[in-house]
């Protein structure tokens, strides 16, 4: 499809074009919403067995320690591909939708296990010990006044994190799932110039994730870092 980027441009707004971004955009949306919910429940699992407050199990801890550094050092295609190949291997028939979904909810849990670990390893010693000597259990103790108290060191990095875990669903067009990116090298096939193609998928993900990145940096301002909070929050909330 020949002609300037204006002579473009009406073709390239037609509704049957526009339909097809936001049929992407909510494949995109979804994966999202499904792998981090998923993945933040099994990461808060994942961090109070490694707190030795809540569980004070051995094993249990290594496991998770092992989880989360195993899949916190891989990029996100390799672990695209490794969950793609071990469903094959198993014999599961799934569609490339939940191969991707599969991938951000392992990520997730990765990435936001670290998170909240650190975040309730911010919380003062003392307060532990306190909350052991009345005889609350882990569990009480997390419910009355650790989880309350490290949301503050908790969010600001995990909406951030969040952000950066919706861009790399992008990398999910290399197993021909049909979301934005997906959309665009078929918009860009079709004729369409690069610009209007790629530069719509820019558009769309500037959508996603600024009213994100704003809410973070409002809750950054709003939620004062306890004193000593680890400094390896900003390691852990990077994609």
């Amino acid at each position: 499809m020949g002609g300037s980027l204006l002579e473009q441009l009406p073709l390239f707004l037609s509704y049957s074009n526009i339909a097809f971004l936001a049929q992407a955009l909510g494949v995109t949306v979804a994966l999202s919403i499904v792998g981090c919910v998923i993945g933040y429940s099994v990461g808060a699992l994942l961090a109070f067995i490694r707190n030795r407050h809540v569980v004070d199990l051995w094993p249990a801890r290594v496991l998770s320690v092992g989880f989360s550094e195993t899949f916190r050092r891989v990029p996100f295609l390799i672990k695209l591909m490794v969950v793609f190949f071990a469903f094959e291997v198993v014999g599961l028939s799934v569609s490339m939708f939940t191969v991707t979904a599969t991938t951000v909810a392992l990520a997730a849990a990765a990435f936001s296990a670290e998170i909240m670990r650190a975040g309730l390893e911010a919380l003062p010693e003392g307060q532990w010990d306190a909350s052991e000597s009345m005889n609350m259990g882990g569990v009480m103790s997390l419910r009355l006044w650790a989880l309350p108290q490290s949301w503050r060191v908790i969010l600001p990095p995990a909406l951030s994190f969040t952000v950066g875990l919706i861009k790399s669903t992008s990398i999910a067009s290399q197993i021909s799932v049909f979301e934005l990116t997906y959309a665009a090298k078929v918009l860009d096939q079709k004729g369409f110039s690069p610009v209007l193609s790629f530069g719509s998928l820019l558009v769309l993900y500037f959508i996603i994730c600024y009213p994100l990145n704003l809410y973070a940096r409002r809750l950054e301002r709003k939620l004062e870092r306890p004193q000593g909070a680890p400094a390896m929050l900003a390691e852990a909330g990077a994609v």
